[in-house]
């Protein structure tokens, strides 16, 4: 955890980390192949929320995964032990260590990190335990679903799933910045020599608690979400797991494993400021701290991968806060909350994946459904379709309710540019 910055040099003993599998479960994409086409098409999957009986909202549109299927990637687990968000960490984990090209047996005699964030739990199966409760009393509360909501179980099905028995497994439930937090954890296991390995991401389903309370905030928009435009009228909440195989460099490289890109660093901040409103001087402190920690100086970023929820108290606060960091050199900055709507335990870490596939693939996705700049949000967005690019190192912010702040920097391993880049700045 970097609370005062310390810059990778001074650290000589610590062992290089590097990202050799994703797992995808998303509304724009199953799988890396699926997840980097949509990002680089600037794909979205806006439709009406179906998880929940709706009537009574003026708006209800939302970012739900189609047609899901756990069975095809939970084998060991009984399904009907785990609730919607544990079923999605488990594939994308799955997923994660079958893009890595290892197979289970071998991670179980390696010493491991399990760390998944998330907002609180199962919160689908809460909706559904309070509805039974309202209903007909306690006597109605079946215990089955009550089984299921403990946030732990979110990290614990996958060790179970795959048989891991020589792991650390956590859940953290710092909501909308936990992927980068559970990243954070994973990394600092690996570059210390605690952990072999490293299964890290974010998990959540979308719920009727999570809708009404942004609801109620006014913070749900109407229709699409439009971070960083003038016309923005907020978020739309979302779904799915993006989980990431991390390992030391000496080891992907020993075992021929395709590297998407190095984790150079991260930063974490709790200004404990308010509820629910974003903090300047705490995000700026927070990019800072990440920054250091990666031995990294703001003119060398490339892409900001912005938190972006397209509400006007983010939007502005974040940019205030590039801006007081990065100053008039500021790098493009994109929201893919844009695509994959709002999704909450697992937004930082689908956007850690997109950043790994953007600094792979070399492009930068784009901010969708954009239609006027606000002037307040003095930001290249990258509007509307994406575009190809050389990204070096790439910034992914993530914040939370109650100023849980995080901030991780990826960077590119080689440093060779393609002749079709030749040309392409950041």
């Amino acid at each position: 955890m970097s609370t005062q910055p310390t810059g990778s040099a001074a650290r000589p003993a610590d062992r290089r980390v590097v990202i050799t599998g994703c797992g995808v479960i998303s509304s724009i994409g199953t799988g890396v192949a699926e997840f980097s086409a949509a990002l680089r098409a600037g794909r979205s999957n806006v439709r009406p929320i179906t998880a929940f009986d709706t009537t009574g909202f003026a708006h209800s549109n939302g970012c739900e995964v189609p047609g899901f299927e756990p069975d095809r990637w939970i084998r060991n687990v009984d399904i009907t032990e785990l609730g919607r968000a544990s079923r999605f960490s488990v594939a994308a984990a799955r997923l994660a260590i079958e893009d890595a090209g290892i197979g289970e047996e071998r991670l179980r005699d390696r010493r491991g990190v399990v760390s998944v964030g998330t907002t609180d739990g199962e919160c689908r199966d809460l909706d559904t335990l309070v509805e039974a409760e309202l209903a007909g009393g306690e006597a109605g509360m079946d215990p089955v679903n009550a089984r299921r909501i403990p946030a732990g179980n979110i990290s614990t099905a996958i060790s179970r799933e795959l048989g891991l028995t020589d792991v650390e497994s956590s859940t953290i439930a710092t909501a909308c910045s936990a992927g980068n937090y559970a990243i954070g954890n994973g990394f600092d296991a690996i570059r210390l020599g605690e952990a072999d390995f490293a299964l890290v991401g974010g998990a959540d389903a979308v719920c009727r608690k999570t809708f009404t309370i942004f609801y109620r905030l006014r913070s749900i928009a109407p229709d699409c979400c439009r971070p960083f435009d003038k016309n923005r009228m907020g978020i739309l909440t979302g779904e799915g797991a993006g989980i990431l195989m991390l390992e030391s460099l000496e080891s992907a490289q020993a075992r021929g494993a395709r590297i998407y890109a190095e984790v150079l660093g991260y930063g974490l901040s709790c200004d404990a400021n308010h509820p629910v409103a974003p903090h300047q001087p705490s995000i700026t402190r927070c990019m800072d701290l990440a920054l250091h920690d990666a031995g990294v100086k703001p003119a060398e970023v490339d892409l900001i991968s912005a938190h972006g929820t397209g509400t006007k108290a983010n939007d502005l606060t974040e940019t205030r806060a590039i801006r007081d960091l990065f100053g008039d050199d500021t790098p493009r900055v994109v929201s893919m909350k844009s695509m994959l709507g709002h999704t909450m335990g697992a937004a930082s870490a689908l956007a850690a994946i997109g950043c790994a596939l953007a600094i792979t693939d070399r492009f930068v996705p784009p901010t969708v459904n954009h239609e006027e700049t606000d002037p307040e949000c003095a930001v290249d967005c990258v509007p509307n379709e994406s575009v190809p690019a050389d990204l070096r190192i790439v910034q992914n912010n993530g914040w939370a309710f109650g100023g849980n702040n995080s901030v991780v920097i990826f960077g590119r391993l080689d440093s060779e540019k393609p002749a079709e880049l030749e040309g392409a700045t950041r």
